[in-house]
């Protein structure tokens, strides 16, 4: 017998696209049939077929409403568990699929993502697995295909307070999202993609100076600096190479990189990760940078056995040693060799916990 842990593959979900996918699925057929598919199998962008539960039904004669609870699997999706659901409606002769936003969902007030401003936040890939579900329900049973679909999240405005939405300029619920129709396990795709739509919100309001921040202290500490709008400040977390890579390809005049000592450090050593669990700050590296600097050799060997990157921060400051700055300057390096002659200046700016800076580049 042995001893030992066993791991277990990470369980994938289903994005909110897909669901309401589903929900559309069942709605139409409903309205066409009188009757409900469940569970309701819908076809995913690379051909998967996977089939949905439904939790909710309402028919009659002028409407047909079905909902599907979102299961994001293993992911720790703030949309996990969320009731989506999608009343359908007939539409005039020739109009097609016209979306419209229910309850919890969101409505595009500013320009630069993938939709016109009034439109619903139901981005591109669900619009088109909606409306392929229509086309496919139509066919089977007769119908027209050319509907009102309207798409409902419950609880969806107060769940996008806990997303990038209100700063994208999404307002009244949540977007409706998925490229593939899966989410895949602390794939972060959805933060990511944020990131993404924030310097395209950012670009089309024409902002020549946007702040990528690791946290809410060191946003709070970039504001007070430069005064940025709201919609010039991005969430940035722990994805320093996702704002990098997308501004090389969609450059902005001027970023600045916010953040604490530990994670810049991170960025400086060359990481673009800086998830604890994913990078760890190279006490050695350091050790070698505060060398390089004059130091002398106690301090060198206390930076090199410290427990932490702001440890070492108040050991040089004891003797005034700006190691912040020379933090600061290593992570420009990296954000420059990842922009690779992108027409973006770098400023980075380094915090403490307590959001004092600690060094700068200029």
């Amino acid at each position: 017998m042995t001893s030992g842990k066993t791991s277990t593959p990470l369980r994938y979900g289903w994005t909110t696209g897909a669901c309401a996918t589903a929900a559309t699925t069942a709605a139409y057929t409903a309205l066409l049939t009188g009757s409900f598919p469940d569970p309701v199998e819908i076809t995913l962008p690379k051909g998967q077929r996977p089939s949905f539960a439904l939790a909710r039904e309402a028919l009659d004669d002028r409407m047909a409403l079905a909902g599907v609870v979102k299961d994001a699997g293993d992911d720790p999706d703030v949309t996990h568990g969320a009731l989506v659901y999608v009343t359908v409606r007939p539409a005039p002769a020739g109009v097609g699929v016209v979306f419209q936003a229910g309850v919890g969902v969101g409505t595009v007030t500013k320009p630069g993502l993938p939709l016109p401003v009034g439109e619903p936040a139901i981005n591109p890939v669900p619009r088109e697995m909606m409306r392929r579900a229509v086309a496919e329900v139509a066919d089977r049973h007769g119908g027209t295909g050319d509907v009102f679909v309207e798409v409902s999240v419950e609880r969806g405005e107060e769940l996008a307070r806990h997303t990038w939405n209100p700063r994208l300029g999404i307002l009244g619920g949540l977007s409706i999202l998925g490229t593939t129709g899966i989410v895949v396990p602390y794939s972060c795709s959805a933060w990511i993609d944020s990131i993404r739509r924030g310097i395209d919100v950012a670009r089309a309001a024409g902002h020549p100076h946007v702040a990528a921040c690791t946290g809410s202290t060191s946003e709070r500490v970039a504001t007070e600096l430069y005064g940025l709008p709201e919609d010039a400040l991005l969430d940035m977390g722990d994805f320093a190479g996702a704002v990098l890579k997308y501004l090389r390809r969609h450059p902005i005049p001027r970023l600045t990189v916010a953040g604490g000592i530990g994670k810049l450090t991170k960025l400086a050593n060359g990481h673009l990760d800086l998830h604890s669990g994913r990078s760890q700050v190279d006490f050695p590296a350091l050790a070698e940078l505060v060398a390089q600097a004059g130091a002398d050799p106690a301090l060198v060997e206390g930076v090199r056995e410290a427990n932490t990157a702001l440890d070492a921060l108040r050991q040089c400051q004891a003797v005034g040693l700006p190691l912040g700055d020379l933090v600061a300057a290593g992570a420009r390096n990296t954000s420059m060799e990842v922009l690779r002659g992108a027409d973006v200046a770098v400023d980075v700016v380094v915090i403490d916990r307590a959001g004092t800076i600690v060094g700068r580049t200029h």
